[in-house]
């Protein structure tokens, strides 16, 4: 059995560089962080040898006697685990597909995807498509959508003859949500999308009895993600806790998913999240290419770049206020999964987060559309971000109410009950 000892890095232990060596290692760390401001980048810079995270990413990454971090590991035991390949994968597929077809007998649709126009859920209605699939397609509106995202899923529904549901979010709460984020200085101002896209789609889903919902979500181009720069996602206190302290309009449509909501949609209408892309060979580049054959798809030139605020905030908000670098977690999961080298990686890291014309043009438009001035932007920018913690957090019953604690194990034994009936 393979033994890995991690070192933890410290951002505060000094290391001088010295002589000629010193200025070479210099030159090489200012070359890997020129995109992120100053400030972020410890005096004990250091970056994995095998992927492209480092510890401006990461404050918490750990490096094994040769330099590997953490996450080249972690992406391993997540593949070997998640990850169907061969004749497995081809099998757990077939499966997957038949089971949903049988539970959509009788039904209008077999199954539910959320669509935004990206490579991941494009990809994902084509071979629902292939597979013989009834598929719902649900688009959730934040008042963000790009020309480009909403051509791309015109044609996903025009070219597949698929049904299209699109839910619009009330822009007033929405957007007094979204300011209620960028006042608290958290770092995850994309999980109140994120978490109303989760309670919009499992609605949707219970309201025409559909059992099963197509995820995008895939090991090989999107499992590395540093705790450092997310939340989770289904917290509805925290994105409430947030809200009451600095929010202004009241939530009445808001699509929260709760804890009644999430016990209710997958424990009495059973619903459940199916991810086909783990286990078909799932090679970003021929992926791309197939449905901009197959379905006229046109590339955003970034991940979830098919939403104007995400793009921004990726590209801009991210590295200068919170000294996060997205593209390095994504090049390091297709590093680790073979897609693509470590020296294309870091190639790709040199080259500018935004078009200068792009940033210009998004900028003015989402202060504008947020109601944001210039001055209060940048007073924003140069704020020392906060933990969601420091909000109200979901807990278990447990932890609120700790006198219940002895009643755990035979709480326990009564779920396991009710999940075997």
């Amino acid at each position: 059995m393979l033994s890995i000892v991690f070192f933890q890095c410290s951002r505060f232990q000094q290391v001088p560089f010295r002589g000629f060596r010193g200025k070479y290692i210099e030159q090489k760390i200012n070359n890997m962080t020129h995109h992120i401001p100053p400030k972020f980048i410890p005096p004990d810079y250091r970056q994995c040898t095998k992927t492209v995270m480092d510890n401006i990413q990461d404050p918490n990454i750990r490096f094994d006697e040769n330099g590997v971090s953490n996450y080249w590991y972690d992406y391993q035991s997540m593949e070997q685990k998640q990850v169907f390949k061969g004749d497995a994968g081809i099998r757990k597929f077939n499966e997957s597909i038949q089971q949903i077809k049988k539970a959509g007998e009788g039904k209008k649709y077999d199954c539910i995807l959320g669509v935004s126009g990206g490579v991941d859920s494009t990809y994902l209605a084509y071979i629902s498509k292939q597979s013989g699939l009834r598929v719902l397609c649900v688009h959730f509106d934040n008042g963000w959508n790009s020309e480009l995202a909403v051509k791309n899923i015109e044609n996903i529904i025009t070219k597949l003859g698929f049904d299209l549901e699109t839910y619009v979010i009330n822009w007033d709460e929405f957007r007094d949500i979204q300011l209620a984020y960028f006042k608290a200085d958290v770092v995850d101002i994309e999980a109140i999308t994120d978490h109303a896209i989760f309670g919009t789609i499992h609605k949707i889903a219970a309201d025409n009895n559909i059992k099963y919902i197509l995820s995008g979500n895939n090991i090989v181009t999107e499992s590395l993600i540093p705790r450092y720069w997310i939340f989770n996602k289904a917290d509805h206190v925290n994105i409430k806790g947030i809200h009451q302290r600095y929010g202004t309009v009241p939530l009445k449509t808001f699509p929260f998913y709760g804890t009644k909501a999430k016990h209710y949609y997958q424990k009495v209408k059973g619903i459940q999240t199916v991810d086909l892309l783990n286990c078909i060979p799932y090679v970003k580049s021929e992926v791309k290419k197939e449905i901009a054959d197959k379905l006229d798809w046109k590339d955003y030139g970034g991940k979830h770049y098919e939403s104007v605020f995400t793009r921004f905030y990726q590209g801009f908000i991210l590295p200068n206020k919170f000294g996060i670098d997205k593209r390095k977690a994504h090049l390091s999961n297709l590093i680790c999964s073979g897609q693509i080298t470590r020296e294309e990686a870091l190639a790709e890291l040199e080259l500018p987060m935004y078009d200068p014309d792009q940033l210009r043009e998004d900028k003015e438009y989402v202060l504008k559309k947020l109601g944001f001035s210039s001055a209060d932007f940048s007073r924003y920018l140069e704020l020392p971000r906060r933990e969601h913690s420091e909000f109200k957090t979901e807990q278990s019953l447990y932890n609120r109410y700790p006198f219940l604690k002895p009643l755990k194990p035979f709480g326990n034994w009564i779920k396991k009950k009710l999940i075997n009936k």
